[in-house]
């Protein structure tokens, strides 16, 4: 009986002993719960947004270079015109008075020279009689200078009353062209889209400071002008194929061209933290939709570039980790060739991917275009690699080389991290 009791103790002593054992022995790290995504083929569009104001291809502003009460407006905010159609007119009475006198000081100079070239006709005339008269010696040579001076005098005049003459009509052409001006004519074809002033108002008319009385758009012709970040504006190419959205047409979408690309930057709040540089970029809509009016809010979106068939990760895969945290490489486990590091890079674009034991390995990416949803992966990643797509905070932050991921969803709690965070 006595050894069945040491047998009983020694048995109870070992339990004890490994239980403490299995106490004190330190606990593998609890697996990160994480969100699985496979690397796939797919299209792909890269995209650049912007949103602005609808506004006419063509918005002329109509004004007067003469100074005048308006007489006359037939038209109307509203109106549809054609090129040539007769907008507006002023009070031409002064005009016309300027007209006419302009008009009787050519008349009197073209009479003066009619009365100089008879005068000369005379003295030429008179010129042939005295030389005959000196060849028979019966007058002197003085006779003979006298009449070719009296001549020469004469075709001298002609010559100035024919400036005068000139000058003259220059002044009539000038007030008959003012008189032209009194009419204001529609340039376009288009609609007055905005009426300044009222018949019986003054027009101040200016050469330098106009004084617009309508304004008319070309309607027909609508276009949408965004401002587009530099880092965007590079991809933007004329002829580009863009979706316009207006906000007053809900769930409707336009079909629009990238016409005007600016070659000069605007630059907002220089040499401050809030620097911004931005391109202007004009999209013109290929059919303008009826009811749409300048100054609607318009979103758009430019088709950049495109891939029929790339492979694809959602952007958010996409994180970025330190140089001097990554193993330099030559190839992946596929044995796909990586991108270097750069000389000088701190940090660099990766991807984690999950092994068989279900840890991850950052993989080094390079990558190409991207959408509002995923980006292509050119180098690093084979198609359908398991990897890490989330959550966000979890890639950004903790995720790191060799940890033990398992599936959110499996997992089923949320850990300090937010959507699947660590569990503690």
């Amino acid at each position: 009986m006595t050894w069945w009791k040491g047998l009983i103790a020694a048995l109870i002593i070992a339990a004890v002993g490994g239980i403490t054992f299995a106490g004190l022995r330190e606990k593998p790290p609890p697996a990160t719960e994480v969100q699985f995504g496979k690397v796939k083929k797919g299209p792909i569009t890269r995209t650049v947004t912007g949103a602005g104001k609808v506004e006419a291809a063509t918005t002329v502003k109509i004004s007067s270079n003469l100074s005048g009460d308006l007489m006359e407006l037939p038209v109307k905010v509203g109106d549809t015109v054609k090129k040539g159609q007769v907008l507006a007119k002023l009070d031409k009475r002064r005009v016309e008075a300027s007209v006419r006198q302009a008009s009787a000081s050519w008349s009197a100079a073209k009479s003066e020279m009619t009365t100089v070239q008879v005068e000369i006709d005379r003295l030429t005339q008179e010129l042939g009689r005295v030389k005959g008269l000196v060849e028979k010696g019966l007058a002197s040579k003085a006779e003979q200078e006298r009449a070719m001076s009296d001549l020469a005098s004469a075709r001298s005049r002609l010559a100035s009353q024919a400036d005068r003459a000139a000058q003259a009509a220059a002044v009539m052409e000038e007030a008959a062209n003012n008189l032209s001006r009194t009419t204001l004519f529609s340039p376009i074809d288009g609609n007055v889209i905005e009426v300044t002033r009222e018949v019986g108002e003054r027009v101040r008319g200016s050469d330098f400071n106009e004084d617009v009385v309508m304004t008319l758009a070309a309607l027909h012709t609508m276009e949408v002008k965004i401002e587009v970040g530099e880092h965007e504006v590079v991809h933007l190419i004329l002829g580009q194929k863009s979706d316009i959205k207006i906000d007053a047409f809900d769930g409707q979408t336009f079909e629009g061209t990238v016409v005007e690309i600016a070659q000069k930057a605007l630059i907002r709040n220089p040499g401050t933290e809030q620097e911004t540089t931005s391109f202007p970029v004009t999209v013109a809509l290929v059919a303008k939709p009826d009811r749409v009016l300048p100054g609607m809010s318009a979103e758009v979106k430019v088709t950049a570039d495109q891939r029929d068939s790339a492979l694809i990760v959602p952007v958010q895969a996409v994180t970025v980790r330190p140089e001097r945290s990554l193993a330099d490489t030559a190839t992946n486990i596929e044995g796909n060739k990586l991108s270097a590091p750069k000389k000088g890079e701190t940090f660099a674009k990766v991807v984690f991917v999950v092994d068989a034991e279900k840890k991850v390995h950052a993989r080094r990416v390079k990558t190409g275009i991207s959408s509002d949803t995923d980006i292509e992966i050119l180098e690093g990643l084979s198609e359908g690699d398991e990897i890490i797509e989330g959550p966000y905070r979890t890639l950004a932050k903790d995720l790191k080389e060799g940890d033990l991921v398992e599936d959110q969803k499996a997992g089923g709690g949320k850990g300090p991290g937010g959507r699947g965070g660590k569990r503690g």
